[in-house]
């Protein structure tokens, strides 16, 4: 994997590394795409809003917690490029214990706080019955997302990214048997859909730890690997807090579009939740991009290929227009047809509102596309700092659009704060790039051998709504590039290319 990215047209590299990507992206947003079609074909727009209504809060808490195991494999997978097993072994021990910490949290915690939560955040009454019962199974099961999100990094971490694709369509196609029969055929209501998902992840869990038994011996896990120390702990937090940070960042925005949105009633939610499936599904497209971006300036980064990094970021940008260009033209001309899969006949109010944000969105989706190249390039490069800020910048957008915009022009006006927050993300990462971009000019390129000696990357995945993706980029680590990243670590205040400053880990 990592000689494809160093070699070859740059473009057609970063397109094919991104098609899996895409695959897993997509089938994750299968199981929300599902759900909502059957609960507002079977059920209603009511109960449709029900559940929409419940989206931001839990992402609020499973998101951070999603997003913070994701970085707990950045440790596997550094210590299997340094053919260290025992510390594979030590560092799945960890990252379990804390898995599982965190679930328990999540699942004590969280259940006595959904509904007050749901009531602050404004929920109508006429649907807090049915958000609530949704909220309550979802995190009572959230032991199944947890582990089957910190399993699939983990088995990633060790070069195998097809697996865990594997078992999520598995996952997918038997969540979609489940709502239809639990909904459809049982009549079990909205907790129907939320169990449906708590099973069908369940069941991918079981299928994770099966192969690991079977056909993945470095990550059996001995008594003595359960003795983790404190330095262990501090290290795998060290590493996923800031992830799980990122997921909040979004998420906080997310609520207060939320909280705007329930004031509006319930067929505002309706259309915000049914266009907001509809824009998922062509924003992993460009988010798919953004993280083989930033795959593929890792690695050309550890190989010491600057002219290549320079001339693929380019590339990048203009296929990302490209596919901007494309993804907004359907959306304007077949958006209003898409959302009536969701909601069916007799609910016109809601099909027009859902239609206005996506046609505003999709006109957009080029600052979109440029804002996921452009921070894909600035994490690869170990820059995260801007992306961070970036992320802040989307946050107050969101949010001042939620009470201000919202206030003057109603679901017209919290449409607007995607749009804004993409506008001040690129804003501030067009500037930091050039200047980069500028700096790996003068960064001399490796010789070929070096280039066909550099290990394999890792990519670790975790959730994303709205622009920002939650991602980290691990090359697996070669004896002399620790040594490299050392020097690189000592020369920093000194004023030494920034291209060498990251050479291992990117996040």
């Amino acid at each position: 994997m990592s000689k494809a990215l160093t070699t070859g047209s740059p473009w057609r590299v970063i397109a094919t590394f991104a098609v899996p990507l895409l695959i897993g992206n997509v089938v994750q947003q299968l199981y929300h795409f599902v759900d909502a079609i059957v609960v507002g074909r079977v059920l209603g727009v009511e109960s449709l809003a029900a559940v929409g209504a419940t989206g931001s809060l839990l992402f609020l808490l499973i998101g951070f917690a999603w997003g913070t195991t994701s970085g707990f494999a950045i440790p596997t997978a550094q210590a299997f490029g340094a053919g260290d097993h025992a510390a594979v072994r030590r560092s799945v021990a960890t990252g379990a214990l804390l898995t599982g910490l965190i679930t328990a949290v999540l699942t004590v915690g969280a259940p006595l706080l959904a509904e007050p939560a749901l009531r602050l955040l404004r929920t109508p009454e006429e649907l807090l019955p049915e958000a609530t019962t949704f909220a309550l199974i979802s995190f009572l099961g959230a032991a199944s997302t947890m582990f089957f999100n910190f399993l699939s990094s983990v088995i990633r971490a060790i070069g195998d990214s097809r697996t865990p694709l594997v078992f999520l369509t598995v996952s997918c196609v038997i969540n979609i048997g489940l709502v239809v029969a639990l909904v459809g055929g049982l009549g079990t209501g909205v907790g129907g859909a939320a169990l449906a998902t708590v099973a069908s992840q369940g069941i991918a869990v079981a299928l994770c730890l099966l192969y690991v038994w079977r056909r993945v011996p470095v990550l059996h896990v001995r008594r003595e690997d359960w003795r983790v120390t404190r330095a262990d702990v501090a290290r795998h937090l060290q590493l996923g807090l800031p992830m799980g940070f990122q997921a909040s960042i979004i998420a906080i925005g997310a609520l207060a579009v939320q909280v705007r949105l329930n004031s509006l009633g319930p067929e505002a939610v309706a259309a915000y939740t049914t266009a907001a499936r509809v824009d998922m599904l062509a924003v992993t497209l460009l988010s798919s991009l953004g993280l083989a971006m930033s795959m593929f300036v890792a690695q050309n980064l550890g190989g010491g290929r600057p002219d290549r990094i320079r001339a693929g970021v380019v590339q990048g940008v203009w296929m990302a227009v490209a596919a901007s260009v494309v993804l907004g033209a359907v959306l304007i001309v077949a958006g209003g047809h898409l959302v009536g899969l969701f909601v069916g006949d007799g609910e016109q109010h809601v099909v027009e509102l859902a239609t206005y944000l996506l046609v505003v969105n999709g006109a957009l989706y080029v600052v979109l596309g440029v804002l996921m190249v452009l921070r894909g390039a600035l994490q690869g490069l170990g820059h995260t700092m801007v992306p961070t800020l970036t992320g802040i910048v989307e946050l107050v957008m969101r949010v001042g659009a939620a009470v201000v915009l919202g206030a003057a022009f109603g679901f017209e006006g919290v449409v607007w704060g995607n749009p804004l927050a993409w506008l001040g993300a690129v804003a501030g990462l067009v500037p930091a790039y050039v200047r980069a971009h500028r700096r790996l000019a003068s960064v001399p390129v490796a010789p070929l051998a070096r280039v066909e000696a550099m290990p394999d990357p890792v990519a670790l995945e975790g959730p994303s709504e709205g622009a920002m993706v939650v991602d980290a980029v691990v090359p697996h680590d070669h004896p002399d590039d620790v040594e490299r990243a050392e020097q690189a670590d000592r020369s920093e205040h000194d004023g030494a290319d920034e291209a060498r400053l990251c050479e291992r880990t990117s996040h």
